[in-house]
């Protein structure tokens, strides 16, 4: 039977493990977010100005509640195939990529 420090240093390696992956799918997440989304939804999500101006803030700020009330696999449809001028985005990403967009979306409205 392991010690309380044997299970402390146990569930620190495998905090230490998972971390770099987490980082990693973040940094993914919102790289792929600067190129394919921020240029209408802009960085922060709340909408690029000059493009609110053509096609309204309602459909470019994806910060606001009634996006977060969203569920995932609703965001990730839009995502995939575009909705209204938003493009589909499902063949350049991956599922994982895709997912990774997703959370990095939703870290913006927190």
């Amino acid at each position: 039977m392991l010690t309380k420090t044997a299970w402390a240093i146990v569930l620190g390696l495998g905090v230490m493990a998972y971390a770099p992956i987490s980082f990693a799918a973040e940094g993914s997440g919102k790289a792929n977010y600067d190129k394919l989304c921020a240029s209408c939804h802009a960085a922060d999500g709340k909408g690029n100005p000059a493009m609110t101006k053509a096609f309204g803030e309602k459909a470019l700020n994806i910060v606001s509640k009634e996006t977060a009330a969203k569920k995932d696999d609703e965001m990730l449809k839009v995502i995939v195939d575009g909705r209204g001028k938003m493009p589909a985005s499902g063949k350049s990403l991956s599922k994982q990529e895709q997912t990774q967009v997703l959370q990095y979306m939703r870290s913006l409205a927190k």
